[in-house]
């Protein structure tokens, strides 16, 4: 069964960073894409990153793109998304997904206040 774990959310001040990890319970893991996604209250879900089964093609909202830096450990079943000089407007849930398959996580809460 295939589970989604998301964790490194929190409270940070603008301009600050974190780090969301994503762990993934797939077993082809490795040849599988994956994708971060956010959710602002009041507004529908949103894509923000894509990232290739060998990490090699990855795409990125405009809104974070050159902010928000994807990446992936095929070894440990795990994506992660780096967030430098975080925004107001990046406050949002944010979901790992796994598009072949259909599966989201639990989403992760960032909240960028100061």
């Amino acid at each position: 069964q295939v589970q989604l774990v998301e964790s490194g959310g929190g409270l940070v001040q603008p301009g600050g960073s974190l780090r969301l990890d994503c762990a993934a319970s797939i077993s082809s893991f490795s040849r599988v894409g994956m994708a971060w996604y956010r959710q602002a209250p009041g507004k529908e879900r949103e894509f923000v990153v894509r990232i290739s089964s060998g990490a090699k093609n990855i795409v990125y909202a405009d809104s974070v793109k050159g902010r928000f830096t994807a990446s992936r450990d095929n070894d440990k079943n795990m994506i992660y998304l780096q967030m430098n000089n975080l925004k107001p407007e990046d406050t949002a849930v944010y979901y790992c997904y796994y598009p072949a398959g259909g599966f989201w996580g639990q989403g992760t809460q960032v909240t960028v206040s100061s």
